[in-house]
């Protein structure tokens, strides 16, 4: 699950929707949830709805919690998955029952929330998925460490291409 398997236009239209729902937002700030924190708060910042997940907590950041996308009306336009692997297989299904088009399971480091068998349950949904990186190395301008990352990316090839138009 290295090398990215998605094509930078699925990114492109992912971080182009407006309503986004954050799932496994954790209730509380600490040392190991910061960069969590750091990137919900930048969406907010860059005008998008963002709309905490987690059932175990009511509020987040002074807006409302829900703790399940199907809970959320209307429908958000995409989720970004904060999940273990094992809870993002379960919310696939929750955003296939609610009629969720986009998923991104987040993964700054390890295996993230990226789960093969969401993957594929996504994908035979017809539901777009974004199975791994960090949503920083594409909101431009890229800053702090994000912008070494996104370099490494393309130097290695991991970086996400834009889609090729299909021969005809």
């Amino acid at each position: 699950m290295g090398k990215a398997n998605v094509s930078l236009h699925v990114i492109e239209d992912f971080l182009a929707q407006k309503r986004i729902a954050v799932v496994g937002m954790p209730r509380e700030r600490t040392p190991d949830t910061m960069l969590l924190y750091q990137l919900f708060e930048e969406l907010c910042r860059r005008g998008h709805e963002v709309l905490p997940v987690n059932p175990q907590a009511s509020e987040i950041l002074g807006r409302q919690c829900f703790a399940r996308v199907q809970d959320i009306h209307p429908v958000p336009d995409a989720v970004l998955l904060l999940t273990s692997p094992t809870v993002t297989n379960s919310v696939v299904r929750d955003c296939a029952e609610a009629g969720i088009r986009r998923v991104w399971m987040y993964r700054g480091g390890g295996q993230g929330a990226v789960s093969q068998e969401a993957i594929e349950y996504c994908r035979t949904q017809g539901i777009e998925v974004v199975p791994g990186q960090c949503p920083f190395m594409f909101l431009t301008p890229v800053r702090s460490f994000h912008w070494c990352h996104r370099l490494l990316f393309k130097i290695t090839g991991q970086y996400p291409r834009p889609a090729t138009a299909a021969v005809a």
